[in-house]
């Protein structure tokens, strides 16, 4: 996916207390914001809601959901979250954890007994969660040896999903749509190809064209991966709840924001920052 990029993107940034660049009052910060988005190249087109201590002081909806029909964007158009999706799949596999029916450390084999490849018998569960498993392809041998090495990508987390569906007997769908009900994320729910709803129509940038994505890439296996549909408000909504103890107990959540593995990526720089599970932590 290296040279595809989603034109129409959701932006959420959360702002802390001691950010001196925008401890001023919301009119003119909504001044700034409002003339950054007007200047930008190329223009922005996309959902953008901020917010501090969790409360929302800038959100706005600009540009459309579909260029083709110009149907206009709003806060509560829907978009695949993507790679976003892993720390609701990390959270998932945590609350099974604080149950007792999953153990971190223990080869995913004991939940995936049908697993056929040598290596179900060395990767854990906490290898998948953090990227550290070395699967390049499900049908192919490893990379490296598990624990060694981190490699940031899409063939991790879809077994977590079948661990999930494994100790609940339930479909992950149907899991993870559970938890987002009783958080209120009424706009929030695991794509599938007949369920769009609001969802935003995607675009390719091909040599500087944009066209329009006839088809998602997010395919039934990646959905606890990548597959997740929300808007910027339910992102927040989520946000709110994990980080301030309300879906995991405070030992369960250290679990997913303690890192044991160092990755590069080009967002933070040149310098290597941790990643827990499903989460990159940077702690500068």
């Amino acid at each position: 996916m290296n040279s595809i990029f989603r034109f129409t993107v959701l932006t959420v940034l959360f702002l802390f207390s001691n950010c001196n660049s925008f401890a001023q009052k919301t009119a003119d910060l909504s001044v700034q914001i409002d003339s950054t988005l007007t200047a930008s190249s190329p223009k922005f087109n996309g959902t953008i809601l901020i917010s501090q201590k969790g409360k929302i002081i800038y959100s706005k909806a600009v540009g459309f959901a579909d260029f083709d029909t110009k149907v206009p964007l709003k806060m509560d158009s829907q978009f695949e979250i993507m790679s976003n999706t892993r720390q609701i799949t990390a959270v998932l596999i945590l609350k099974e954890v604080e149950q007792g029916k999953i153990d971190l450390q223990t080869p995913i084999k004991k939940y995936l007994p049908n697993l056929k490849q040598s290596w179900a018998d060395s990767i854990t569960v906490h290898q998948l969660l953090n990227h550290t498993h070395g699967i390049v392809d499900p049908n192919k041998p490893l990379a490296f040896r598990p624990g060694s090495q981190f490699k940031y990508g899409n063939e991790g987390y879809p077994f977590l999903g079948l661990i999930i569906e494994s100790v609940t007997k339930k479909p992950y769908a149907e899991v993870a749509g559970a938890l987002f009900k009783s958080l209120k994320m009424k706009n929030t729910f695991c794509y599938s190809k007949d369920n769009n709803l609001n969802l935003v129509t995607g675009y390719m940038n091909e040599n500087g064209k944009l066209e329009k994505a006839e088809n998602s890439l997010i395919t039934p296996y990646k959905v606890p991966s990548a597959g997740v549909i929300s808007t910027a408000n339910d992102v927040l909504i989520w946000n709110n709840n994990l980080h301030k103890g309300k879906i995991l107990k405070p030992k369960t959540y250290q679990l997913m924001i303690h890192y044991t593995i160092l990755a590069q990526h080009n967002v933070f720089g040149k310098e290597k920052v941790g990643y827990g599970y499903g989460l990159r932590i940077v702690d500068k």
